[in-house]
C-alpha cells in the first residue's frame, strides 16, 4: 500500500500509531476515577488526523477537488457521493476513502468503548458507506469485515505506512491473508463435521494442519493435540498410514514445547509447576492416541485372520501375506505423497518416528509383537500423568487398553502355554484395581473389570482344557490349576451378576437393554464352568451339576418370559435348552452311583 513521503504524512502516521497505543495499551492503566482518559486523548488525535487527511495529496498530479470535497464531508460526519462506484479501491481517491474509513472506524470503536453507543454507531455507518463507494480491494474488504464485527486479515495500521516500509508491510499483509485462509479451512472442517460429512471435515482438518506448519502459525502443544485427534478419525477409516503420520508429527511437534521440568523445579516455581503439568498431560494424551493406534491395527488384523471359532486361519494368513507383498509398497508410495506434514526442520524427525512402527496390518506373531511393544511403551508414558491417584477413570481405561493389547497379541501366539501366560498378565493388571475400586462410585467400571476378569479366566480355562486333552491323564497340579481358573471365572461372573441385583438382593425380572446379553452370557458361562469343575467326590460332582442346571434353566425361563431376549442369545439359548434336557440324566446317574455305594 503506497504512502506519500512528507513531513505532514509522517506526522499523521505517528499520530495514528499513538492513538492506537493510547486505546489498546495506555487505557489499561487509566485511574478508576477517570477510566476513559486515554480513550479521549486518542479521540482528539483521530479527529486531528481527519482534518489533516484532506490537506494531503496522495499522489503527485492528483486533482485536489474531489478528495477535498470528500474529506470535508467526512469531517462533518457524512461521506460524499462524488466517488460513486467509479472510484476504484486501489486508486489514489480509493486509498483516500479507505484511510478516511479507517479513521471513522476507529472513532466509532472509541465512542462505543466510552459508552457513547449512538455516536459510535454513526461513525461505523459512515465507515461502511465510504467503503461502499469504492470497488473492492483486499484492503477495503478487510476493513469492511472489521467494521461488521469480524476479525480481518489486515491490520488497520497498514493504512498508515511510511515510504520504504511497504515491502516488509506487504509481507506481513500476505502472512495475515494466508492465516485468514487457514482459518477458513479450519471453519470449513467444523461446518462439515456438524453436517456429519466426516470425510470432507477430515480433509479440511488435514489441510489446516499442513498450512499451520508451512507458515509457522501454530502453538506446538495445541497443534500436536489436533494432529493426534485427527489420527483417531483415520483409525476409524482403517487408514493407518495417515494415522501414523499424524501421530508421529504430533509427537515431534509436541517436543518443540520444551523439556518437562523436573519435580524439584516444579516445587520451587509455580510457572514451572504449570508447565510440567501441561506438558505431562498433553504428551500423555498423545501417548494414549498411539496406544489406540497399535491396538486397533492389531484388532483389525485379527478380524481378517480369524476363522469361525475365533482362531487363527493359517490358509487365510498365507493368502494375505502373498497379496501384501504385491500391493502394499506401491499403495503406500502413492498415498503418502498427498498427506505429508512437516517443514525442513521437522520432516526427518517425523519420518524417523514413523519407521519405528508399521502401518500395515500384522499377519503373524513377530509383526504383531513389534506393534505390541510400541503400544506398551506408550502405556508407560500415558501413565506418567494419568496415575490412579487423581485420574481414576483415565488410568483404568489405559489399563484396559494394555490388557486388550495382551489379548490380541495372544491371538497370534500358537503355543497354548505362552498364550495362557499372556492372559495371566491381563489378570495381574486388572485384578488389583478391581479389588480396590469402590463400586458405589464406579459401578460401570467395576462391572467392566469384573466381566473382563471373568472372561480372561474363562479363556485360560479353555486353554488349560486344550492342553490337558493332549495328555493321557492330567496330573494333580493341572487339575488344581484348572479348577482354580474355573472358580475364579465363576467368582467374577457372579460379582458382575450380583451388581445387577437390587439393594434387597433381588435379581431384576426384566434386564435393561445394555445388560441383557452380558448378564445372560455370564449366566451361561457360569453354568458351563460349574459343569467343568473336576472332583473325585460324587457329592461335590452332584452339587456342581445341580448349580449348572439351575443356571441353564434360568436362561431358558428368562427367554420364555421375555421372548424379545431370544435374539440376543440365540446360540447360548440353544445350548441351554440341550443342557436342561441332558443334565438331569447325568445327575440321576451320579445319584444312582451314590446310592449303590451306601
Amino acid at each position: 500500500m503506497a504512502a506519500p513521503q512528507s513531513t505532514e504524512w509522517r506526522t499523521v502516521c505517528e499520530k495514528f500509531r499513538l492513538a492506537q497505543e493510547l486505546s489498546e495499551v495506555e487505557s489499561r492503566k487509566d485511574p478508576a476515577n477517570n477510566p476513559f482518559r486515554s480513550k479521549y486523548t486518542a479521540r482528539d488525535l483521530l479527529k486531528e488526523i481527519l482534518c489533516s487527511l484532506k490537506k494531503i495529496n496522495i499522489e503527485e498530479g492528483e486533482t485536489d477537488n474531489e478528495a477535498e470535497g470528500e474529506s470535508r464531508q467526512m469531517v462533518d460526519g457524512e461521506p460524499g457521493s462524488e466517488c460513486g462506484k467509479a472510484c476504484t479501491g486501489d486508486s489514489p481517491a480509493g486509498l483516500r476513502a479507505a484511510r478516511l474509513a479507517v479513521v471513522q472506524y476507529c472513532l466509532g470503536l472509541n465512542h462505543i468503548e466510552t459508552e457513547e453507543l449512538s455516536a459510535g454507531e454513526q461513525h461505523l455507518i459512515n465507515c461502511l458507506k465510504l467503503i461502499d463507494k469504492c470497488t473492492t480491494t483486499r484492503e477495503n474488504v478487510s476493513l469492511f469485515i472489521q467494521a461488521r464485527d469480524g476479525q480481518p486479515p489486515l491490520d488497520l495500521q497498514d493504512y498508515f505506512v511510511l515510504e520504504g516500509e511497504e515491502l516488509s508491510q506487504r509481507e506481513k499483509i500476505r502472512s495475515r491473508f494466508e492465516m485468514a485462509y487457514t482459518h477458513t479451512l479450519y471453519y470449513l472442517a467444523q461446518v462439515y463435521k456438524n453436517l456429519q460429512q466426516y470425510e470432507r471435515s477430515g480433509q479440511y482438518c488435514h489441510s489446516t494442519l499442513q498450512r499451520q506448519l508451512e507458515y509457522k502459525q501454530f502453538v506446538p502443544l495445541e497443534w500436536a493435540i489436533n494432529a493426534a485427534t485427527l489420527s483417531q478419525y483415520y483409525i476409524t477409516k482403517t487408514r493407518y498410514m495417515e494415522a501414523r503420520h499424524c501421530l508421529a508429527a504430533a509427537s515431534v511437534i509436541a517436543s518443540l514445547a520444551g523439556e518437562i521440568p523436573s519435580e524439584a523445579a516444579a516445587k520451587e516455581s509455580d510457572a514451572e509447576c504449570e508447565k510440567r503439568e501441561e506438558l505431562l498431560q498433553k504428551r500423555s494424551e498423545i501417548a494414549r492416541c498411539w496406544i489406540k493406534y497399535c491396538l486397533n491395527l492389531m484388532q483389525d488384523a485379527k478380524k481378517l485372520l480369524e476363522d469361525n471359532i475365533g482362531e487363527l486361519d493359517l490358509d487365510r494368513q498365507e493368502e494375505l501375506k502373498r497379496a501384501r507383498r504385491n500391493e502394499e509398497e506401491d499403495k503406500e508410495k502413492g498415498r503418502k505423497s498427498a498427506i505429508l506434514f512437516g517443514s525442513s526442520d521437522t520432516f526427518d524427525s517425523i519420518c524417523s518416528l514413523e519407521e519405528k512402527v508399521s502401518s500395515m496390518l500384522p499377519l503373524d506373531f513377530e509383526e504383531a509383537r513389534s506393534i505390541f511393544l510400541v503400544g506398551q511403551s506408550y502405556v508407560a508414558q500415558a501413565e506418567e500423568y494419568f496415575a490412579m491417584d487423581g485420574h481414576v477413570t483415565d488410568h483404568i481405561e489405559i489399563l484396559q487398553d494394555h490388557s486388550a493389547l495382551f489379548k490380541v497379541l495372544a491371538f497370534f501366539e500358537q503355543d497354548l502355554e505362552r498364550r495362557c501366560k499372556m492372559h495371566k498378565r491381563r489378570v495381574d493388571l486388572l485384578e488389583p484395581v478391581c479389588k480396590d475400586l469402590n463400586a458405589q462410585y464406579y459401578l460401570l467400571i467395576c462391572r467392566q473389570l469384573q466381566f473382563e476378569l471373568a472372561e480372561t479366566c474363562y479363556e485360560m480355562m479353555d486353554l488349560k482344557l486344550a492342553v490337558s486333552d493332549k495328555q493321557d491323564q492330567p496330573d494333580v497340579h493341572t487339575i488344581k490349576k484348572f479348577n482354580h481358573l474355573c472358580s475364579s471365572s465363576i467368582k467374577y461372573y457372579q460379582m458382575f451378576l450380583d451388581s445387577i441385583r437390587s439393594p434387597e438382593g433381588k435379581f431384576p425380572e426384566k434386564l435393561e437393554d445394555d445388560l441383557l446379553r452380558p448378564a445372560l452370557v455370564a449366566k451361561f458361562r457360569v453354568a458351563r464352568l460349574q459343569s467343568k469343575l473336576i472332583s473325585s467326590n460324587l457329592a461335590t460332582q452332584l452339587e456342581n451339576l445341580n448349580h449348572s442346571l439351575e443356571s441353564y434353566s434360568f436362561i431358558v425361563q428368562y427367554c420364555e418370559e421375555n421372548p424379545e431376549a431370544k435374539k440376543a442369545v440365540e446360540t447360548e439359548l440353544e445350548l441351554s435348552n440341550e443342557m436342561v434336557s441332558l443334565l438331569p440324566l447325568k445327575i440321576n446317574r451320579i445319584r444312582s452311583k451314590m446310592a449303590s455305594c451306601k
